[in-house]
C-alpha cells in the first residue's frame, strides 16, 4: 500500500538550488579575494602573509556558506556575496596599486 507523497514546489527547489550555487561559487569568490587581500595587506614576510591568507580563506568560505543559507531569500544571499566580493576586490586593487613602484 502506497502512502500519499507530497512534492515540494518548483519555486522552493529553485531557491535552494540558487542558494547552493551562491554558496559554492560566491563563497569561492569571497574566499579567494579575502586571501588575496590579506596577503597584500598583512605587515609580515610575504611567505607568512600568503600562508595566513590561505588559512583564513577557509574561514571566509565557511562564513559565506553560512550566510547563504541563513538569509531570508536567495536574492539577499547573492546580494551579500556580490557586495562582499566588490569590497574585497576594491581592497585588493588598492593594495596592488599601492605596492607598485
Amino acid at each position: 500500500m502506497k502512502g500519499k507523497t507530497t512534492t515540494l514546489p518548483v519555486s522552493y527547489r529553485m531557491a535552494v538550488a540558487s542558494r547552493a550555487l551562491a554558496a559554492v561559487l560566491g563563497g569561492y569568490a569571497v574566499a579567494a579575494l579575502a586571501s588575496v587581500c590579506l596577503t597584500m595587506w598583512l605587515p609580515m614576510a610575504r611567505a607568512d602573509a600568503v600562508v595566513t591568507g590561505m588559512m583564513t580563506s577557509f574561514l571566509a568560505y565557511l562564513c559565506a556558506v553560512l550566510w547563504c543559507f541563513a538569509c531570508h531569500s536567495a536574492w539577499r544571499a547573492w546580494h551579500g556575496l556580490i557586495v562582499a566580493s566588490l569590497l574585497l576586490a576594491a581592497a585588493a586593487g588598492l593594495g596592488y596599486w599601492a605596492g607598485q613602484p
